[in-house]
């Protein structure tokens, strides 16, 4: 099969549409299928193919984290899309690129597939003021509802999303396909001590330091704010916690400002953007990761802690509790006074017991690598085609 697929984002962002839609090009293809990505690239003047990767000129969107935004008609991205001869298409973005994928589906007069990944109320406010909220989440949910009722199958990561779209106005039936890792890439056995020590080193750590981390685009719809908070409460009577973040965007400062106000500026310690290749030696020096963010769908950044062998401590989030087993592969907490009690005890374990839990928490993303990513796609492509052609059948009766 010939399968288009279309994301903003890809490579050279720490971003989880651009990482899954990676995860899934290597599972497609070592499925011995053809794929094509085609993705927006700011910086180029020219469209361009690469490693099986159609290249967009963009312009840069500052306020999120520089991704680049293309022009939703292009003749030129038409020819290569049209030369590649995609026997489906599979959006994975609602912006310009994503409106090209659906426009590119309508004239080769082939299905396609629309992956919603992200609930986009959680991030207008980075797209216009706050007096034009509401108009713009009605405009966000047409305009999601419109590529959703047109596609031949639309899918979710989660049942979070499928609420979403319901909310927008989506009547038709959605698939579920849970987000995937790169289970090899994040395999700690493969990170040698060299580079772990390297890395506390850089950092100014010491091998008493017990560490947690957390991995997103610095916004406020990651509820960082309230993990700092959380975390100077943690280190009152245990100064040898540590708390390192992963990422930049917009609130990175905000953020800075706020560890320093609370005094705990040497607890929680920012590292910018981290390469996703290089992010699996900086997992393997910590001991947890930690999150309070609401806003995610199935999270690729706790899959990847997860195959780091690294338990995830998650708050409390109704819609989204499916990720995390307690006791499993991790534990979730209500609020600051029971997350301080499960991150002591956790420290706490014997050194045999929080190896248990590591090798526990590993175990349960293995079935959750870049082939079943490939292969649950595979059937939704499947059954797009099998959509697509009784449609075309009953436009013709």
């Amino acid at each position: 099969m010939k399968i288009a697929l279309f994301t903003e984002t890809y490579l050279s962002f720490v971003n989880g549409v651009g990482t899954h839609v990676k995860t899934l090009k290597n599972g497609l293809e070592k499925l011995g299928h053809e794929v094509l990505v085609v993705c927006a690239l700011p910086g180029i003047k020219k469209h361009f193919i690469k490693d099986g990767v159609l290249c967009c000129p963009s312009m840069s969107w500052k306020k999120v984290y520089d991704y680049g935004v293309a022009k939703p008609i292009s003749p030129t991205r038409f020819r290569y899309i049209k030369n590649f001869a995609p026997d489906i298409i599979h959006i994975h973005t609602e912006f310009g690129i994503g409106f090209s994928g659906a426009s590119a589906a309508k004239l080769l007069k082939i299905p396609y597939v629309y992956t919603m990944h992200t609930m986009y109320d959680e991030y207008i406010y980075y797209v216009v003021p706050k007096k034009l909220t509401k108009i713009a989440k009605k405009i966000a949910h047409f305009y999601g509802r419109q590529l959703a009722q047109r596609a031949s199958v639309v899918v979710g990561p989660s049942v979070k999303i499928e609420d979403f779209l319901r909310s927008c106005g989506v009547l038709k039936p959605i698939e579920i396909v849970p987000n995937s890792v790169e289970v090899d890439l994040f395999n700690p056995e493969k990170v040698s001590e060299i580079e772990k020590n390297n890395i506390k080193k850089e950092l100014s750590l010491k091998d008493t330091d017990f560490l947690g981390c957390f991995c997103a685009r610095l916004g406020k719809e990651k509820n960082i704010d309230l993990l700092i908070k959380n975390w100077k409460e943690l280190v009152k009577d245990n100064n040898n916690k540590k708390l390192l973040i992963f990422g930049d965007g917009p609130y990175k400062e905000e953020f800075i400002d706020l560890a320093e106000s609370l005094d705990i500026k040497d607890n929680v310690i920012f590292l910018g953007k981290v390469e996703h290749k290089k992010l699996p030696p900086y997992y393997s020096i910590c001991d947890f990761y930690i999150t309070a963010s609401l806003s995610e769908v199935h999270s690729i950044s706790t899959l990847e802690a997860m195959a780091s062998k690294l338990p995830v401590f998650h708050i409390l989030d109704e819609r989204n509790q499916n990720q995390i087993k307690e006791g499993v592969n991790g534990f979730i907490y209500k609020d600051v006074s029971e997350m301080k009690e499960l991150i002591l005890k956790y420290e706490n374990m014997s050194e045999q017991e929080r190896q248990n839990l590591k090798n526990s928490t590993r175990n349960s993303v293995l079935n959750s690598g870049e082939l079943q990513l490939g292969e649950n796609m595979i059937k939704i492509y499947n059954m797009a085609l099998d959509n697509y052609s009784l449609k075309k059948k009953k436009i013709r009766i």
